[in-house]
């Protein structure tokens, strides 16, 4: 790699060991995004098979209260933003102590995330029915009912999902990427093919086996058919577990007793901060959320979960990708306590914030103008109707305001972690979270569901600005990074693109028509090459240097 493809025009020449150290995030990074790519394709697919089996149904509402459970508790104590803490001090172990050692310490982590959710899965079995009504308040007794059948199906998912962060956790700090990266393709792989394989015939699977211990459902209720998508949810969760057993050494792996090993009071001591943050959003804002969407009337849960599934595809594509790339290298920057070091931070940082923006604004424009075709040709199928669509797409129009703030702040929060501090980031949580209550509240009687996507857009933008304001403070401002510069060409090339999009899509959409699936595909398929052309058109004239430098990347590394 050439000097001058460090990065964009930043007017340096970075030292061979930077170069390297570039190479290597692109090669994470890349194998990353492809493995969210085909993972978010597969999620789509997944929400479009669900949709066209059940709609926006009372089915779907009770679904989704099953999983969010399971989900909740995951995100809570192992999922989020862990890695933050669990692969630094894996890293430091296996610099320190050797690999021997490291087998130790995940071994004992294991042993620790098992017993506990073991006992909290049993907890969930028991207790279901006193669970599903503090999610779901506003919901008939007959989804009601529902949501604990599924419910009890979902929560031994925990474990799994559990020990996969573990075991992905460890792979991380051994800089294999591989595997993690791809976990995701075969959890919602498994989702899809069960519920096709099945569906056809779990409606008469209560009666065929008349063991209501191994299968306690009724079969009085058609709607139970949605069954199938909480087994696939079972199973596709134990397969992404064992996918990351080909990276580890197994036979070093062993249930442990050791729960005071040094390394896991490290963990624990960085991740608290992150916790409690995590917890607020598991334990006030989801409950909140959905019990708020129940009293709008049947498939508001479902429609709100379907407009955050698209809305996370650019995010994960764009700041994810970015955001885990650059991590290591602003960790070992900010160690290092020289100017030079410093400044390096700053660029390193000022870099994926140009980027986030760069790419992060034409990916807003362009799924805020074709949201309504889009969300067309992946849900309205079967039971999903035009009136659903329109809807969710209005749904996740209102969700767009606030995706710059979050791909931004997913940057800024990592920087945070990436100088030992959790504590600012989760501190900044608090405030967002009143702000995110005090709108959805403020506007529930004027707006109904849709509050719920005004009160998250303000949320992001309240703790993207803070977090911002925080980190330029103890940086001392963020260096010549002409952030401002890039933010405004990249916007103006968005709306160039966003109007010629207005003017041309109505014509295109009476030109091809929606008479098939293939028709709907078609349309989507023109309209996002055509205005992904007019957006690198007006970027090229706005001479938008972090694009030039992104695709003359890609062009050497298609070339070998």
């Amino acid at each position: 790699m050439k000097a001058d493809q460090a990065q964009p025009d930043r007017g340096g020449q970075p030292p061979a060991d930077q170069e390297r150290t570039n190479a290597r995030v692109a090669g994470a990074s890349g194998i990353l995004a492809l493995g969210n790519i085909c993972s978010r394709i597969l999620g789509l697919a997944r929400e479009t098979v669900i949709t066209y089996l059940f709609g926006a149904t009372g089915a779907a509402d009770a679904l989704q209260v099953a999983i969010i459970v399971p989900k909740a508790i995951y995100d809570l104590l192992i999922g989020g933003h862990v890695n933050g803490a669990f692969v630094p001090v894996l890293s430091d172990v296996i610099t320190l102590r050797g690999k021997r050692e490291l087998w130790r310490v995940v071994s004992a982590l294991m042993s620790l995330v098992f017993a506990i959710l073991a006992v909290l899965v049993l907890l969930i079995e028991l207790f279901a029915p006193q669970i599903v009504p503090l999610v779901a308040q506003g919901a008939d007794a007959e989804t009601r009912r529902l949501a604990i059948d599924l419910l009890r199906l979902t929560a031994p998912a925990l474990i799994s999902l559990s020990l996969f962060a573990v075991f992905s956790g460890t792979l991380f700090a051994l800089r294999s990427f591989t595997l993690p990266a791809f976990a995701g393709v075969v959890f919602n792989g498994c989702i899809v093919l069960v519920t096709l394989a099945l569906a056809p015939a779990v409606a008469w699977l209560p009666r065929l086996t008349r063991v209501p211990a191994l299968f306690p459902f009724e079969a009085a209720r058609p709607a139970e058919g949605i069954i199938v998508v909480a087994i696939g949810w079972l199973v596709g969760a134990t397969a992404q577990m064992l996918l990351q057993a080909p990276g580890l050494n197994l036979r070093r792996l062993r249930l442990s007793v050791n729960w005071r090993h040094p390394a896991l009071k490290s963990i624990a001591l960085l991740y608290l901060p992150v916790m409690l943050s995590l917890s607020m959003d598991t334990l006030i804002i989801r409950p909140f959320s959905y019990r708020l969407a129940s009293h709008t009337g049947e498939g508001g849960i479902a429609i709100m979960n379907w407009a955050t599934t698209l809305v996370q595809f650019p995010q994960g594509l764009v700041a994810t990708a970015i955001s885990i790339a650059i991590l290591p290298t602003l960790a070992r920057q900010s160690a290092e306590l020289s100017a030079q070091a410093q400044r390096a931070f700053k660029d390193t940082l000022g870099l994926g914030l140009r980027l986030a923006t760069a790419l992060i604004l034409p990916a807003v424009a362009g799924l805020f103008v074709l949201a309504g075709p889009i969300i067309a040709l992946l849900f309205e199928n079967g039971a999903f109707l035009a009136a659903d669509t329109a809807v969710t797409a209005q749904a996740l129009r209102l969700y767009l305001i606030g995706l710059p703030f979050a791909a931004i702040d997913l940057l800024l929060v990592y920087a945070f972690y990436a100088r030992k501090d959790t504590f600012t980031p989760a501190l900044i949580g608090v405030i967002s979270l009143v702000v995110y209550l005090g709108v959805a509240l403020l506007l529930f009687e004027r707006l109904g569901l849709f509050s719920l996507m005004v009160a998250d857009s303000a949320k992001h933008c309240v703790h993207a600005s803070i977090s911002g304001w925080l980190l330029w403070r103890r940086l001392d401002g963020f260096g010549a990074q002409r952030l401002s510069v890039t933010g405004a060409k990249s916007a103006l090339a968005s709306l160039a693109m966003a109007a010629f999009a207005l003017l041309t899509l109505p014509w295109l959409m009476n030109f091809i028509g929606a008479a098939s699936v293939l028709h709907e595909l078609l349309l989507v398929v023109i309209c996002a090459t055509l205005y992904g052309g007019v957006f690198l058109l007006a970027a090229h004239l706005l001479k938008l240097p972090e694009l030039a430098w992104l695709l003359k990347l890609l062009k050497q590394r298609a070339l070998g």
